[in-house]
C-alpha cells in the first residue's frame, strides 16, 4: 500500500488554535468522500468548510471565554494548527516560501491523508476538559492517528495529565498519539508528555539554516541567525548601545534599557538608528522609538532563526563584545544587517537547544522523550490573519511561515506513524510506536551532550520504520499492570481508565519490565548497577529468521542478553529474552549510554539502554498547568513562537 492510500484515513489534530481551510494545503482535489468509517462532524459557525481533505472540524471553550482576536469557530486565528496540520499532512504546493526563504515544494509527511481538527486551546489557553472531550470526539469520530502538539510547563502525574489520559482511551482504541516533549530545554528533567503509551517528540535541526549578517563600519562581519527579510540595501545607519539610550522619563536606567524591551529606550536617541542590545528580544523596544533594526547578543537559541518586525538579527556573545567594542572606539559608528540566506547546516541532525531533555520526572525507568524529528526553521502554511513573528507590532501577513519547536517536530512523527499503519493497519499503537524507535538512527553523542536524554531512541527515520523486522507490543493491560506497580489502585486507576481495572494482589515491583523499546536504569547514588530487564519481540519480518543480539556499551557496564540468538519460523511470532546489567558503585554519573542490537542480517532493531543516577529526595508532586501554546513556556509568545526572557538579574 502506497501514499495515495492513505486518502481513507482520518488523521486528527488536536491542537491548539484550530486550521484555515481555504489554504492550498489543504484542498481536496482528487478526493473522493470520506470513508464510510469515518462519524465525525464539521463545525461551520462563522463561515468555517471542510472538504474531501479537511473532513472533520470541531472546537471546544467550556469557559465561553473569547478573546477580540479568536475565532467562534474551528478557525485558526493565530498560525499553529494550521502549521502543524500542513507538516503532518498538507498537499503537495509548489513555489512556497517566506519572503524568499526557503523557496520550494511543500508537503506534509502524508500529503494523501485526511485531516480532522479538534480545536481546544485558545488566546487565554485551554481546560483539561476541552482536552478530554476533544480526545473522546476523536475516537468516536474514527481517527487513525492523533497528532497533539501542546503540553504542561512540567511533567504531572498520569492522573492529573488530561492529555495522558486522553491517549490512553486512544490507545485502547487502537488509535497512537504522538506529543510534543516540549520546549523547556536544555534543562535536564524537563520534557513533558511523558505517559509510556504516548509516542514523544524531541525536535532536531535540519541541514538547512537561516543566516542574517552584521556588517560593522570598521568592515567587520558578524555571523547572526534570523528570518530577516527586510532590506536595508547595504545602507550603513547610526549604531547604537541599548545601555546608552535609557528611556529616563520612564525612569528607566542603562541596567534595563540595554535589554532593549518595549518603552525602555529612549526615542531621541534611538529613532533612525540601529541598536544593539544585551539580549534576545522580539525586536519591539527599537521598533517603538522608531530605530531602523537591532542587533541582539544572547548566548541562547544560537541554532534558531526568528523572524521580527523591523530588521533584526541575533548574535553571540562575543560578536557582542566585538560590537560594543567598535561603538566605543569611534565617535560615529555604523552598521547595516542584511537580508538573510538559507547556509547548508553540516552539523545537522543535532536535538536543538529549545527541545525538552530527560530523565523523565514522573517515571525514571521509562526512557523519554522517544525519538525526534525536525522542528527547527520548519517551513509550513499559516493563518493569514495571524503574524508572522516573534511581536505583536508586525503588521505583514502571510500564508507559509517558518517557525520552530517541537509543536514543529510531533507533526512529523504523527505523519510516519500514519504511513505505517497504512501499510501495517492491525499493528497496535505501541507496535507502530516500537517500529518508529527501534528503526530511528543514532546521532553524535558529541553534538548532543545530554545523548538519549535529549535524542531517545534516535532521529526517526520513517522508510526504515515500515519494515522494523521485530516489535516490541504492548496492550491495555501491559499499562495498567505498569500503573498498578506505580502505586496506583482501583481508585487512582479509574481516573486514567475510566473502567472497573483493577490491581492484582503481586502487581508490585518497577516498571523494568514493560516490553518498552529502550532501556533506562535509575541507581541510587553510591549504589551499585544492577538491572534486569524481560522483554518479548514478535516477528514482523521474514517468516523463518534468526537475529543475533549485539551489545554496544562502555567498560563500567556489563551487559548480557539471554538468550543472544532468537529463531523465528512465522509471522506473528513471539519470542522472549532478559538483559542484565551490572556494574560497581557509582556516583553523580548523569548518564551512562549502551544499545542492544539484533539483526538478521536485513533488520536491525536497535535498543538503547541508558544508566544514571539519581539522589535520594522527597519530591512533591507538581501541581497540573493548564496546557498552554507551543508547549505554554515563557519563552513562547501566544503564538507559540520564541521570544525572549531577561535575565532572572540584570
Amino acid at each position: 500500500m502506497n501514499l495515495l492510500n492513505l486518502n481513507s484515513f482520518a488523521f486528527s489534530n488536536l491542537k491548539k488554535k484550530g486550521i484555515w481551510p481555504e489554504s492550498e494545503s489543504f484542498n481536496d482535489e482528487g478526493f473522493g468522500p470520506p470513508p464510510k468509517t469515518w462519524k465525525g462532524t464539521c463545525q461551520t459557525e462563522n463561515n468555517f468548510t471542510c472538504n474531501n481533505k479537511i473532513i472533520g472540524a470541531r472546537y471546544y471553550n467550556s469557559p465561553n471565554l473569547y478573546f477580540p482576536e479568536d475565532f467562534k469557530s474551528p478557525r485558526d486565528s493565530e498560525g499553529h494548527g494550521t502549521h502543524t496540520s500542513s507538516t503532518a499532512a498538507g498537499r503537495e504546493v509548489s513555489d512556497v516560501s517566506f519572503y524568499g526563504l526557503g523557496q520550494g515544494l511543500a508537503r506534509g509527511a502524508v500529503p494523501n491523508a485526511r485531516i480532522a481538527m479538534y480545536k481546544v486551546c485558545w488566546s487565554w489557553g485551554c481546560t483539561g476538559a476541552d482536552i478530554l472531550a476533544g480526545f473522546d470526539d476523536a475516537i468516536a469520530d474514527g481517527v487513525s492517528v492523533l497528532s497533539v502538539s501542546l503540553g504542561a510547563l512540567f511533567a504531572v502525574p498520569y492522573l492529573d495529565d488530561p492529555v495522558g489520559i486522553g491517549a490512553f482511551h486512544a490507545m485502547r482504541n487502537g488509535i497512537l498519539t504522538a506529543n510534543s516533549a516540549g520546549n523547556e530545554g536544555p534543562y535536564l528533567g524537563s520534557v513533558v508528555n511523558v505517559a509510556p503509551w504516548s509516542l514523544t517528540v524531541a525536535a532536531s535541526n535540519i541541514d538547512r539554516q537561516f543566516v542574517s549578517q552584521v556588517v560593522l563600519g570598521n568592515g567587520a562581519i558578524l555571523m547572526g541567525n534570523a528570518l530577516n527579510t527586510f532590506a536595508l540595501n547595504g545602507s550603513m545607519f547610526p549604531l547604537i548601545y541599548g545601555g546608552d539610550a535609557p528611556n529616563i522619563s520612564a525612569s528607566v536606567t542603562s541596567d534595563l534599557s540595554q535589554y532593549c524591551v518595549g518603552g525602555w529606550l529612549n526615542e531621541n536617541k534611538v529613532q533612525g538608528k540601529i541598536v544593539l542590545c544585551d539580549v534576545l528580544w522580539d525586536g519591539s523596544g527599537a521598533l517603538l522609538a522608531d530605530g531602523v533594526g537591532t542587533i541582539m547578543s544572547d548566548p541562547r537559541f544560537s541554532d534558531l532563526s526568528f523572524a521580527y518586525p523591523l530588521a533584526a538579527t541575533h548574535i553571540g556573545v562575543d560578536d557582542g563584545k566585538t560590537a560594543l567594542d567598535y561603538i566605543r572606539s569611534t565617535d560615529n559608528p555604523v552598521a547595516t544587517i542584511l537580508v538573510a540566506e538559507a547556509w547548508s547546516n553540516s552539523v545537522a541532525p543535532r536535538v536543538v537547544s529549545f527541545s525538552a531533555r530527560g530523565p523523565n520526572i514522573i517515571t525514571p525507568d521509562i526512557l523519554k522523550p522517544d525519538l525526534t524529528a525536525p522542528g527547527a526553521d520548519i517551513l509550513a502554511a499559516w493563518s493569514p490573519v495571524a503574524i508572522p513573528s516573534v511581536s505583536y507590532l508586525d503588521k505583514r501577513r502571510v500564508k507559509y511561515n517558518i517557525i520552530s519547536g517541537t509543536s514543529m517536530s510531533c507533526p512529523h512523527v504523527s505523519g510516519a506513524a500514519a504511513y505505517i499503519k497504512s501499510l501495517h493497519p492491525d499493528w497496535s499503537p505501541a507496535a507502530i510506536k516500537s517500529a518508529l524507535m527501534t528503526t530511528a538512527f543514532l546521532l553524535n553523542t558529541e553534538k548532543n551532550d545530554e545523548a538519549e536524554f535529549a535524542y531517545g531512541s534516535g532521529h526517526i527515520d520513517p522508510l526504515q520504520a515500515a519494515d522494523p523486522g521485530l516489535v516490541f507490543d504492548l496492550s491495555e493491560d501491559d499499562y495498567v499492570e505498569f500503573l498498578c506497580k506505580q502505586g496506583y489502585n482501583t481508585t487512582t486507576l479509574l481516573l486514567i481508565t475510566g473502567d472497573s481495572s483493577n490491581c492484582s494482589s503481586n502487581a508490585t515491583g518497577n516498571s523494568w519490565d514493560l516490553n518498552y523499546p529502550s532501556l533506562a536504569l535509575t541507581i541510587q547514588d553510591g549504589q551499585p548497577i544492577m538491572g534486569t530487564f524481560p522483554r518479548t519481540v514478535t516477528n514482523v519480518g521474514s517468516p523463518n529468521s534468526t537475529y543475533t543480539a549485539t551489545v554496544s556499551a562502555p567498560s563500567i557496564l556489563n551487559v548480557t542478553v539471554e538468550p543472544s540468538v532468537l529463531s523465528f519460523s512465522s509471522i506473528g511470532q513471539k519470542q522472549s529474552f532478559t538483559v542484565t546489567v551490572s556494574g560497581g558503585v557509582i556516583t553523580q554519573q548523569p548518564i551512562i549510554s549502551a544499545s542492544v542490537v539484533w539483526s538478521d542480517g536485513l533488520h536491525k532493531v536497535r535498543t538503547p539502554l541508558v544508566v544514571y543516577t539519581v539522589v535520594s529526595t522527597a519530591i512533591e508532586s507538581p501541581e497540573m498547568t493548564t496546557p498552554d501554546s507551543l508547549e505554554g513556556s515563557s519563552l513562547y509568545n501566544k503564538n507559540g513562537i520564541l521570544k525572549g526572557v531577561l535575565p532572572s538579574k540584570p
